[in-house]
């Protein structure tokens, strides 16, 4: 997995050892391809962050600035390598925190401008269902800039209906993978 454009293009990136689903190359350069002019100058937040690829893809690009949130402390050791090894550090917050707990304490001093969440994929009843909890989040909502766009990664059963808080942009299929842009509607 490398950096695919940007100052920190062909930058090669760790992976975590367990827990993480990474964006694929072809995928993340498909999102920030749709996403376009949106990103330089953008105040990003990076959810389930993993890896950090996307915060850091969006920082190579020209964001002003990426705020990436994941739980699992290794995970974490690895998105601080993989900025560092990019020298973006110095434009990135990295939080090691539950992503739910983080949106309800978080008090931007602007809100985000694009929201990345790739949480883990709802497989069956007896598993938490990310996508449905962040689609509901009003902590979410709230932090986003007046044209803030969400970009959801979810599995190809992933959400069908994105519920009454958003409205669909653009919805894509790569393989097992679905990505849907949303934009927050006034609540």
């Amino acid at each position: 997995m490398r950096i695919v454009a940007g100052s920190a293009r062909g930058t090669p990136l760790k992976v975590p050892a367990e827990g993480s689903r990474p964006t694929s190359d072809r995928v993340r350069e498909a999102i920030f391809s749709i996403l376009g002019e949106k990103v330089p100058g953008a105040r990003v937040l990076d959810l389930f962050a993993g890896s950090g690829a996307m915060g850091i893809e969006a920082l190579s690009r020209g964001a002003a600035h990426a705020t990436l949130v994941e739980i699992q402390r290794k995970a974490c050791e690895v998105i601080s390598a993989n900025l560092a090894k990019a020298r973006l550090g110095e434009l990135a917050t990295l939080k090691c925190d539950d992503v739910f707990r983080f949106l309800a304490r978080e008090r931007p001093r602007a809100p985000f401008d694009l929201v990345f969440a790739d949480p883990p994929y709802w497989k069956g009843s007896d598993d938490r269902d990310f996508v449905r909890e962040i689609l509901a989040s009003k902590d979410l909502h709230r932090i986003f800039a007046a044209n803030g766009i969400l970009v959801l990664e979810t599995g190809r059963a992933g959400a069908k209906d994105v519920g009454p808080i958003w409205e669909e942009l653009d919805r894509r299929s790569y393989g097992d993978t679905e990505v849907i842009f949303l934009v927050p509607f006034a609540v």
